[in-house]
């Protein structure tokens, strides 16, 4: 196993954060590359490899990730687990939208793109072997929807995380990181066998209303009127739905909400904008300021004024 290893933009001038960041994901998943509308990309990255486990938890403000076909001697399959955010992944003609704890399995041998909100997310590129003995069904779950409301997905996510934790200290045993592999391609199994559901078993799961839901709410964080009614209204559905559209993302609407409107703050507060932190508050939708400094320091663990000082 090797040490937990990260990379940052901080310190990178502003016009040279998307090269630097660029170079860093073709040299760990090769074919990889960003775009960002914005001028003010920031992005963290820590790696690390466990046998045969190739793992990456990267974070950034909102991009565009792409990755041309790779080609390698073993097939392989790569995993994507939104930890934060949600995100919209495409391949082979299918569009698969994730909320927060939801996963999707992909081939790094076909092209694919992911179009991201402010987010967080897991990534593990690995053999697809092991997991075909253990998941037979793999080619039917490819490019779908794993939900990350399930306890066996829950379960699975917690381990990724342990793992990163243990990563830091760099242990070596080949025996204990086979174990580590092999509990890896169980517990992911048992995630799939729990999360994958037909989509007519689940109407408040499907894609297109999800996208539909996400893409407003970004569009009316200004509002600070948005709430669920307003959403299910402007849908032609139930409150109840739009409430269970949330649930399998792991979250609540006001929540996700009070989430996006947190991540937009931090990426106004990076940019060094001239308004005041009580303007860009109330542009976010937010109606008092001192509720919003508490929730942005809960959130991101300093006050908004010492973030945009950083």
């Amino acid at each position: 196993m090797t040490a937990v290893q990260k990379f940052a933009t901080d310190g990178i001038a502003p016009p040279e954060r998307l090269a630097y960041w660029n170079a860093l994901v073709d040299r760990v998943y090769s074919g990889t590359y960003v775009k960002s509308a914005s001028e003010n990309f920031t992005g963290e990255m820590w790696t690390w490899q466990v046998g045969d486990l190739s793992m990456i938890r990267p974070r950034s403000t909102a991009s565009f990730v792409g990755r041309d076909p790779h080609y390698s001697a073993d097939e392989r399959l790569i995993l994507h687990l939104q930890s934060r955010g949600s995100s919209i992944h495409r391949q082979s003609g299918t569009e698969t939208a994730l909320g927060a704890g939801d996963f999707v399995i992909a081939s790094p041998h076909e092209a694919y793109a992911i179009d991201l909100a402010a987010h967080e997310l897991l990534v593990v590129e690995f053999p697809r072997a092991p997991l075909a003995e253990r998941f037979p069904g793999i080619d039917d779950a490819l490019r779908r929807r794993m939900s990350g409301a399930t306890p066996g997905a829950r379960v699975f996510h917690d381990f990724l995380l342990s793992l990163w934790r243990q990563s830091q200290q760099g242990l070596s045993d080949p025996d204990w990181q086979d174990g580590v592999s092999q509990v890896f391609y169980d517990l992911i199994a048992l995630a799939m066998r729990g999360a994958a559901r037909p989509e007519t078993a689940h109407p408040m799961a499907d894609s297109a209303l999800r996208s539909r839901v996400l893409g407003m709410v970004d569009a009316q964080l200004v509002d600070p009127g948005l709430r669920t009614l307003g959403l299910a209204e402007a849908c032609s559905t139930s409150v109840r739905t739009i409430q269970n559209l949330f649930a399998g993302m792991g979250t609540t609407p006001s929540a996700y909400i009070l989430e996006r409107r947190l991540a937009r703050a931090a990426e106004r507060l990076s940019a060094g904008a001239e308004a005041s932190i009580t303007e860009i508050a109330f542009e976010l939708g937010f109606n008092d300021s001192a509720y919003f400094a508490r929730a942005f320091r809960q959130r991101f663990g300093v006050p908004p004024r010492e973030w945009r000082r950083k």
